[in-house]
């Protein structure tokens, strides 16, 4: 007679089973609640807390327990995101048409990093840490940013808003690595008493981003030969298959990698290239939506994760100090140091406030502080983990509430009705 143990499914069919129903969630979730205050990530993130909630699943995902696999599971989820950042932006690369994204780097940035290295020394933390803390928190992350980035390509929905915030994503995760090599570096000083800025510059600072300038400028020129350019009947784009876009991606990271550059900063100068090698190519559609696809799928285990870590224990060790620090990111530091970088920028008060608030965190920060940590020598690494995880989590609520009734008040604004369908991009195919 069978027992009730017999009676139950074998849990590698329930996975697939979940798996299966989650990517439907994943394929019909943005349709469902494209006019709610909710987006893909704040579900996800709650599916996560739920399952490890009423599930006994034996498996913790905390990033503290598995640094390495953190550190390469974040790592590609940016590189694949990064790419699809920078094959959706229209715009031609210009001082003045990215000025607003000048700006972000400039200001914005930097004063984000000491601002919140400032708070994190205030909350107790050594001056390596804080530094770290700040490279973590001050990016824009590519990836869970989706909601208020352009839209595909040859679309037109690229306001000044949103153009920002995409290209200042695309660019500002390569750009926070000095602060954390910085980190680093400091950290591994006080404890060994060894001299390090002169190493920092020139290697952090200067080679690894002129490495991730060239080897990108160069594979991006490569890639788009081989699909626009190249004899017809051996052009990629004849293929039809965005694939090319993940090959290009991964090649960029290697490649640049291997040189002892700036992988980040090399996937979204190669987009960029491909963009633009033909920006009119209805191919250039076809590479945005596979990577899409990718993105969101990851995008759904990595929040699937982290709300299954918040309920293992990630934020266990927050005291109010630390969600003070949190709050403050979110609601004072970004904001500032946003509005800051805008000043006497030619654009609308409603888009300067726009940009300033929707500083989203996420993926790159967990990125950044697992590589952080994996390679130097820091105290209180779970304090960092949760401070980190808290504004990431509180990111994905804040900012998932407001970014569909306040983009809809942009579209508006600008003489857009928010509810029609995205164009199609027309041209050779």
């Amino acid at each position: 007679m069978p027992t009730a143990e017999s009676l139950l499914p074998d849990p590698y069919i329930l996975v697939l089973t979940g798996t299966g129903l989650l990517i439907a969630l994943v394929a019909w979730m943005p349709l469902a609640l494209r006019t709610l205050p909710l987006t893909l990530p704040m579900i996800c993130l709650a599916i996560g807390a739920v399952l490890w909630s009423l599930v006994p699943i034996p498996i913790r995902p905390l990033p503290l327990d598995l640094p390495v696999l953190t550190e390469r599971i974040t790592e590609f989820i940016v590189i694949v995101s990064l790419m699809g950042a920078g094959l959706k932006i229209d715009r031609i690369v210009g001082w003045r048409s990215w000025s607003a994204t000048w700006r972000l780097l400039a200001v914005t940035m930097p004063v984000s990093i000491a601002l919140i290295a400032v708070l994190g020394v205030w909350a107790g933390l050594a001056w390596p840490a804080a530094i770290l803390l700040g490279a973590c928190l001050a990016p824009t992350d590519p990836v869970l940013a989706s909601d208020v980035q352009v839209g595909p390509p040859q679309t037109g929905e690229e306001d000044e808003a949103r153009f920002a915030l995409t290209s200042e994503a695309g660019l500002n995760d390569a750009l926070a690595f000095p602060f954390v090599h910085l980190a680093i570096a400091l950290s591994l000083s006080a404890a060994t008493g060894e001299a390090w800025f002169g190493e920092w510059l020139a290697l952090a600072v200067v080679w690894k981003l002129a490495a991730g300038l060239a080897c990108g400028w160069l594979v991006g020129r490569v890639f788009g030969w081989l699909v626009f350019k190249a004899p017809a009947e051996s052009s990629l784009a004849k293929t039809g298959d965005g694939v090319v876009a993940i090959s290009a991606t991964l090649v960029s990271y290697g490649v640049t990698e291997m040189a002892g550059g700036y992988g980040f900063l090399a996937v979204f100068v190669t987009a960029l290239g491909i963009r633009h090698a033909h920006r009119l190519h209805n191919f250039q559609r076809e590479m945005h939506d596979m990577i899409d696809q990718i993105e969101r799928l990851l995008i759904m285990a990595f929040l699937l994760a982290v709300g299954g870590g918040v309920m293992s224990g990630l934020l266990a060790s927050l005291d109010w100090v630390d969600v003070g620090v949190a709050v403050a990111v979110l609601f004072l530091v970004r904001p500032f140091a946003g509005l800051l970088a805008l000043a006497g920028h030619p654009a609308s008060a409603r888009e300067k406030g726009i940009v300033a608030f929707f500083g989203i965190r996420g993926v790159g920060s967990f990125y950044y502080l697992a590589y952080g940590l994996n390679h130097g020598n820091f105290e209180e690494p779970g304090r960092l983990w949760a401070i980190v995880g808290g504004v990431v989590v509180m990111s994905v609520f804040l900012h998932g509430l407001t970014v569909t009734p306040l983009m809809r008040q942009l579209d508006r604004a600008h003489g857009r009705d928010p509810d029609a369908e995205p164009r199609q991009a027309a041209g050779p195919p």
